[in-house]
């Protein structure tokens, strides 16, 4: 089993910086992928950004050029946020992949609002 925690989400004004943070607890070896989501009200979960054990990264369009993934260590997933806009306003949530089974944080609001 693997628990993920996120940090890091809050009220932002447009074109503000945010950084969200992940940690993964418990079975933690064996992890692949890690990588965020988001919810916005109304709308299904999408994916934000992903990066492979192996540091590959992939990107939802529309946040290529504001938005960047890193992995501090095989526990560990960030994604820092910049020239946020209001339609970046969604509960993202951690994600991590471990022996082809999906794990989810509980997720972390960010708001972009003036």
């Amino acid at each position: 089993q693997v628990q993920l925690v996120e940090s890091g989400g809050g009220l932002v004004q447009p074109g503000g910086s945010l950084r969200l943070s992940c940690v993964a607890f418990g079975s933690i070896f064996s992890i692949n992928a890690m990588g965020w989501y988001r919810q916005a009200p109304g709308k299904q979960r999408e994916l934000v950004a992903v990066i492979t054990s192996g540091g590959s990264t992939n990107y939802a369009d529309s946040v290529k050029g504001r938005f960047t993934i890193s992995r501090n260590a095989q526990n560990t997933v960030s994604l820092q946020m910049n020239n946020l806009n209001a339609v970046d306003t969604a509960v993202y949530y951690c994600n991590c992949v471990r022996l082809g089974v999906d794990y989810w944080g509980k997720g972390t609001l960010v708001t972009v609002s003036s």
